[in-house]
């Protein structure tokens, strides 16, 4: 499923008031009768909007008829989704668990499809590089009757067989490399999955897919060779004058460039996200939940915790910033009569929630414990302050109606602002916010400045099982849940590292061969030009140069395309960083570099060989 429980229970057993349907913290499930049409179903929430909660909504705002709402600039909605699509395609944020990215599927799905594209591509270049070696045995074969057909089904058979034999070591390779993968992308396939048998005749067609793919253009290419222009040694397979081997060499550092820029564009935002002044301390906060079990007790165990050595400070914490933590959102208004409402989550903290994770106060005062009038106050964020547009909102009132028959309306005074702090994902703007003094016993946190944490964790455990000895005592870092909403990034980043590795090692094979098979072509020429007084740093110019204007053209290429997918990306999130020069610049110094490493150890090598030799040879 979408996401993952340990026991389910009725909403019989919890006192939660029903009844307002201006709520929405549930998420709700309708199973459809077959064959039903979910978008036009849809249709029927217009009806249980006029029902149900215009007649709520008008008990405490000045409205009279859902036109006259929408007219306000006010909206309300309900939509469909699938529950087969939660996982990928859901927008909704945040769900019951941690969503993929159907995009991510199509991506790596459109780049795995490049990467055995470009070992298509090598074995073009290299077989039709290589083309020489076999041109007699064409010529022979042709003047002795043998149709181009039968070549070119010999040739394609050869490329499938390779592709074939390619296949059983991808099979081995991958049963080596599946746990890492299970691990970085939190999975567990197993390789019995892999050859189930409905995924078999995919594996079977796959490879021969792959040989004809690769094989069908060297299989014109060589034959086509004239028998007597061949027999008499004249065939032509100089690099510089088949452009379609350059157009796929410089398809190759296209994909690797990309790939690269990529690449450092998510981790140079995985890193903003990690960096960020997010608006509170995440470190060192211990989160022990379940605390809710604890009833009376909650507050004794918070005081003894706090008497342990390493603990600096503790709270009441059911609700945290991060995701999968509890959440009230409901209708506030700066009217005694309400009107022109606004949405607003509204958090119960105590006295110490404040300090224990680092917040700031910028206007008025926190909680005071020994204020019984706090028992009314309120401390909303900078967002909430800018909606309500007082100078100075202390001493002002927020009112709330519960929503119920009879609209009773609750009045809170605001007693402090709080800094803004992200208690959603980077993807979303801060929303508007309060807190009031509440005990939201669901969990605690504790601030923590100890490096023994195993035997605070122990500590900490013997006092919750000496009020609480049949419960089960769990405990997360506050840290860990911020990074869990950003889980898919991360692998996202691991994958496209990966990938971006993958694809510059294969260019680089290809390459590799290329400038091998172009040195043995170009021996005779090498060595006249040495004879000739050329040094070696001009030779190694010489069989270099046409490699690096394509990577050059590479890289105007991949720039563009790379920026425009990455900046879609970073739509994503509300907090983004911005695409640097340098990301570029960084990119195609990486890709030139690894191009003249590969280039330059068989030029050199050429370079350096005697001239007398190969002339000799000749």
């Amino acid at each position: 499923t979408h996401f993952h429980f340990e026991m389910m229970f009725s909403m019989a057993n919890v006192e939660y008031g029903f009844g307002n349907f201006l709520s929405n913290n549930f998420s709700t499930y309708i199973v459809l009768k077959e064959g039903t049409d979910y978008k036009i179903f849809e249709k029927n929430f217009d009806e249980v909007i006029a029902k149900y909660i215009m007649p709520q909504a008008k008990q405490f705002m000045q409205i009279s008829s859902m036109d006259a709402f929408k007219k306000a600039g006010n909206n309300l909605e309900y939509s469909l989704i699938p529950l087969t699509d939660i996982h990928l395609k859901s927008d909704r944020f945040p769900e019951l668990g941690t969503n993929g990215n159907i995009q991510y599927v199509y991506i790596f799905s459109i780049v795995a499809l490049f990467v055995l594209l470009l070992a298509c591509i090598n074995f073009m270049n290299l077989s039709t590089a290589r083309s020489a070696n076999r041109a007699k045995e064409v010529g022979i074969r042709k003047v002795l009757g043998t149709e181009s057909s039968t070549l070119m089904a010999q040739f394609i058979f050869e490329s499938s067989l390779v592709s074939y034999l390619a296949f059983l070591v991808a099979l081995l390779f991958t049963w080596l490399v599946l746990p890492a993968f299970n691990d970085m992308a939190d999975k567990s396939f197993s390789f019995n999955t892999i050859l189930s048998f409905h995924n078999l005749p995919f594996l079977f067609v796959l490879p021969l897919l792959i040989g004809i793919l690769a094989g069908y253009y060297p299989a014109i290419f060589l034959s086509s060779f004239k028998p007597i222009a061949v027999l008499k040694g004249k065939i032509n397979s100089g690099f510089q004058r088949n452009s379609f081997r350059n157009v796929l060499v410089t398809f190759q550092f296209v994909t690797s460039i990309f790939l690269v820029i990529c690449t450092m564009v998510v981790y140079k935002q995985l890193n903003y996200i990690q960096t960020k002044n997010i608006g509170f301390n995440k470190d060192q906060v211990l989160v022990v939940t379940g605390t809710g079990a604890l009833k009376n007790n909650a507050e004794v165990f918070k005081d003894e915790v706090l008497k342990i050595s390493g603990v600096k400070n503790g709270t009441f914490a059911g609700y945290l910033p991060v995701a999968n933590s509890s959440r009230n959102d409901n209708a506030f208004s700066k009217d005694a009569v309400i009107k022109n409402g606004f949405n607003m989550q509204i958090w119960g903290i105590d006295q110490d929630y404040i300090p224990t994770l680092g917040m700031e106060i910028i206007k008025g005062r926190n909680f005071n414990k020994d204020f019984r009038t706090d028992s009314g106050g309120i401390i909303i964020n900078e967002t909430t302050a800018k909606i309500l547009g007082y100078d100075d909102p202390i001493g002002k009132k927020l009112y709330h109606s519960d929503g119920t028959t009879g609209a009773k309306t609750i009045t809170y005074e605001v007693v402090g602002v709080v800094k803004n702090f992200h208690f959603e994902s980077l993807r979303q703007n801060i929303g508007p916010l309060a807190m009031k003094l509440d005990r939201a016993a669901m969990a605690m946190a504790f601030k923590v400045s100890t490096n023994d944490i195993p035997t605070l964790i122990k500590l900490i455990k013997t006092q919750f099982k000496s009020l609480a000895p049949e419960m089960p005592f769990k405990y997360h870092f506050l840290d860990e849940s911020f990074e869990d909403m950003y889980r898919t990034e991360q692998r996202v980043g691991k994958v496209a590292l990966t990938f971006a590795m993958l694809t510059i090692f294969i260019a680089c094979l290809g390459l590799f061969g290329l400038v091998t098979y172009i040195s043995e072509q170009r021996t005779k020429e090498v060595g006249i030009r040495k004879v000739l007084g050329a040094s070696i740093g001009n030779i190694t110019v010489l069989l270099t140069i046409d490699f690096i204007k394509l990577v050059a053209i590479a890289m105007v290429i991949a720039a563009p395309l790379a920026w425009l997918l990455m900046n879609k990306w970073l739509q994503d999130f509300a907090y983004r960083i911005s695409i640097s020069w340098w990301i570029f610049a960084v990119a195609g110094f990486i890709a030139l570099l690894i191009a003249l490493l590969t280039v330059s150890y068989q030029a050199i090598k050429a370079a350096v060989a005697n001239p007398v030799k190969s002339l000799r040879t000749e």
